[in-house]
């Protein structure tokens, strides 16, 4: 299984050591993800950093088993929930960290925050659906060129309230272009839940043009793991764009503070959430261990970032 090329700053202690076992390197990125948005949102309330962001606790499966799959010349497109996707296919905890600090050596020398990250194989926008057009663009420079390379766009169940998603749809599905679309339905659009705003089914909003739907209701990285092989490689295959469904749930608030969600509705979700079902597959000595070298890269990591002008 071949992974997306990462920067140089890569530190292995974050993304897996040569020869690690497969549920240990899982298990390690997601850890690396989650601590990195936990740490961010730490920064925010100490005042160290400014404007806004947008975690993604309890969905950091979606983001390491879609991107394990991808290979180079692939390319990833996200939105304003991006830094974990980013973080899966680049292993840059430097450069992120660095950007949203609005520091030169940032991945976009500060100027894209957050929310939006040029980096090669990888872009994000915080406009919502405005990044699907762009994907599905990409998508037809490589069905022009010849090559197998796919396109793979993440968007939220919220988006799915922008018309733009489906004039590219239409255009995607009429043209059998190799585009993946994750949508990552996380139950809520912001404080709004999916019963009052969303009518018709998930499925139907794309079997309308054609498009196939898998859906996966899990938090397991392997199972994801399986389904997102599974759609990639019909993607690249030339049998036209396919939708990979993950039916998630995201732990924390939608930005840094706002949630009106139930209580007990989030704690329930912590029993499943994607740490503690992979979790299980690995030794308590092995997930303590990977823990620890974690924590340490990643103290590494902001300590360096805070130093730089």
């Amino acid at each position: 299984m071949s992974t997306a090329l990462a920067p140089a700053r890569t530190d292995e202690r974050l993304t897996g050591v040569p020869g690690e076992p497969l549920d240990h390197r899982r298990y390690r990125r997601m850890r690396f993800i989650r601590r990195f948005e936990e740490t961010l949102l730490q920064l925010f309330e100490e005042g160290a950093l400014n404007g806004t962001t947008h975690a993604c606790i309890g969905q950091e499966a979606d983001a390491v088993a879609v991107t394990e799959h991808l290979t180079e010349g692939d390319h990833i497109f996200s939105n304003h929930r991006c830094h974990g996707h980013y973080l899966a296919h680049s292993g840059d905890a430097l450069g992120l960290m660095a950007e949203i600090m609005g520091k030169e050596a940032g991945v976009c020398r500060g100027l894209g925050g957050s929310q939006h990250i040029c980096a090669p194989g990888f872009k994000s926008n915080g406009v919502q659906g405005g990044i699907v057009p762009n994907a599905a663009g990409i998508a037809l420079a490589n069905q022009l060129s010849g090559n197998d390379a796919v396109s793979v766009v993440f968007i939220g169940d919220g988006t799915l309230g922008e018309g733009v998603v489906y004039e590219t749809l239409n255009m995607a599905s009429l043209w059998k272009l190799p585009l993946l679309v994750v949508c990552e339905d996380n139950r809520w659009a912001q404080s709004t839940p999916i019963a009052a705003n969303m009518a018709g089914s998930f499925p139907g909003r794309f079997s309308a043009f054609g498009v196939p739907v898998r859906s996966v209701d899990s938090t397991d990285v392997a199972e994801i793991s399986q389904a997102a092989g599974q759609e990639i490689a019909a993607v690249r295959a030339g049998e036209g764009p396919r939708v990979l469904l993950i039916h998630t749930y995201r732990l924390c608030h939608h930005s840094k503070s706002d949630d009106e969600r139930p209580e007990q509705e989030i704690a329930e979700r912590w029993l499943v959430e994607p740490l503690v079902v992979h979790g299980r597959r690995l030794s308590d000595s092995d997930r303590l261990r990977i823990d620890d070298e974690v924590e340490t890269a990643l103290g590494e990591v902001v300590a360096t970032a805070r130093a730089l002008p």
